[in-house]
């Protein structure tokens, strides 16, 4: 289970990432598309260093040297305006909208989202435009795992599980909550169940 920050700095945000490590977070991607470069240092340099290496970056990825960082996420734009160079020990994932785009990737891709899933709690009017539960059986590239994103929450992770994804990942399900750890704690548990 994957957790992506809020785009914007909000209240409390270290110390409830710390508490999210503490249960059990395997990977948190920082996106936080207004950051300078700076912000971005100063953010991850209030992370504890023993979790470092659970870090993926979407911006200013010339950091990740510094920090010790070895996941690098592209956005869509930034993938298809890149060529990947795979480097020794580096990590990549990237953004997918349908699976036309997720069956093209190069298998320089540990991982990639497939979204909107469900319609977004983040985002305002952003929904589906087709069913990604059909979209998956034209899944050819089983090289990356593919991972749900948009409007996953506990009332229907199981679902997205069950339905052929490697994975979920949640924003607005944690963030929007009035208790983010708690929230954090009943998805991971049934993320848990299900890979029993």
């Amino acid at each position: 289970m994957i957790v992506i920050t809020n785009p914007s700095a909000i209240s409390n945000e270290i110390s409830i990432l710390d508490s999210l490590f503490e249960e059990g977070l395997a990977l948190l991607h920082i996106r936080k598309p207004d950051f300078s470069e700076i912000e971005m240092a100063t953010f991850i340099h209030q992370i504890k260093l023993e979790n470092r290496n659970k870090l993926v970056l979407h911006n200013h990825p010339i950091l990740a040297e510094d920090f010790g960082i070895n996941r690098i996420h592209f956005s869509e734009k930034e993938r298809k305006d890149n060529t990947l160079i795979s480097s020794e020990g580096k990590s990549f994932s990237t953004a997918t909208h349908s699976i036309e785009d997720f069956n093209s990737l190069s298998s320089a891709f540990n991982y990639a989202f497939l979204s909107p899933v469900f319609k977004s709690i983040s985002k305002e009017d952003y929904h589906p435009k087709t069913n990604l539960f059909e979209a998956l059986n034209s899944r050819t590239n089983h090289r990356t795992k593919v991972i749900a994103l948009g409007g996953i929450d506990t009332k229907n992770i199981q679902k997205t599980l069950e339905n052929g994804f490697d994975d979920v990942a949640l924003l607005g399900s944690i963030w929007k909550n009035e208790n983010p750890i708690k929230q954090f704690k009943l998805c991971q548990q049934i993320v848990q169940s299900h890979f029993r």
